[in-house]
């Protein structure tokens, strides 16, 4: 069984930006990274912090916004139109979940697509079903058909099943294993809650992407010998072992799972590393063009 390590591909494609970094900065162009977070959740806190660090260790122009959770849909608005006028911005994130009270599809929409390095955008979600390269993937299904290319999983002819449909992983990850080129040409079932007979569907893959939001939803039952699991789930439970109480497991019942596996993503260090690898190439991107 083939544990499918994250933090090692991660490290990889960010070494290939700092390469291109360098490139860019003889040029004279220094890639810039806004990321806006309203409201104190700790999560999201954690998460921006992260993707902050990420950009000064390599030297890119960061500008993190932490706005309380009073700020109105027109103030956010207002920040958004700001940041899409700046020169120095290529990349602009507004990290989700935001409040109840603002309407994030509005926010999205309102981000120059040229800027929308989370690949959310109308236009942008657009040109992925175009197969259009001028376009933006959303990091995490980005992150996920990268380390299927890293590690030699062969989708050309392959069924994939991916678990879940949102705009945010299912949907996106679906039209990119299905798109011509490396790491498409694959036979794409998009399953869900209302999916009938869903083990029996998940048994067909032989490559299982599990993004339906639930801890350890998926059992051995869901898995034939010999598949790849990719757990794309990050889901705090409670722990009494553990200092803090709780911690993190995938969509994937992994003791249960890994056995059949040909291979597999842990949960921590399997797709999340993968993501702000990804929102920093998006960047870099959208720098370059």
């Amino acid at each position: 069984m083939i544990l499918i390590d994250g933090k090692a591909t991660a490290a990889r494609v960010l070494e290939e930006c700092r390469a291109t970094l360098t490139t860019l900065a003889a040029s004279g162009i220094r890639p810039g990274l806004a990321v806006v977070l309203v409201g104190d959740d700790p999560a999201s806190k954690a998460y921006v912090g992260s993707k902050d660090r990420t950009c000064r260790d390599l030297g890119m122009h960061s500008v993190k916004l932490e706005l309380p959770a009073t700020t109105t849909q027109e103030e956010l608005l207002a920040v958004v139109r700001q940041l899409n006028a700046d020169p120095a911005i290529h990349g602009i994130l507004v990290q989700s979940p935001p409040p109840r009270h603002i309407d994030e599809a509005a926010i999205i929409r309102a981000i120059d697509p040229r800027k929308d390095v989370d690949g959310f955008h109308p236009e942008n979600v657009a040109k992925l079903a175009l197969e259009d390269p001028s376009g933006f993937v959303p990091c995490t299904p980005l992150g996920c058909q990268r380390l299927l290319l890293d590690y030699q999983i062969p989708t050309e002819g392959a069924r994939v099943v991916v678990l879940g449909r949102s705009m945010i992983v299912g949907k996106p990850l679906a039209l990119l294993l299905m798109a011509k080129g490396p790491g498409g040409n694959a036979t794409v079932t998009v399953a869900h809650s209302r999916s009938k007979d869903l083990p029996g569907l998940c048994r067909s893959a032989d490559i299982l992407i599990a993004a339906i939001g639930k801890p350890r939803f998926v059992t051995a039952d869901f898995v034939r010998e010999g598949a790849v699991v990719i757990d794309v789930g990050i889901n705090r439970i409670g722990d009494p072992t553990t200092k803090s109480g709780s911690r993190l497991v995938g969509d994937v019942d992994f003791e249960a799972v890994a056995p059949k596996c040909h291979a597999i993503t842990p949960v921590p260090g399997g797709v999340g590393p993968m993501t702000i690898a990804m929102l920093i190439s998006n960047t870099i991107k959208a720098a370059r063009l």
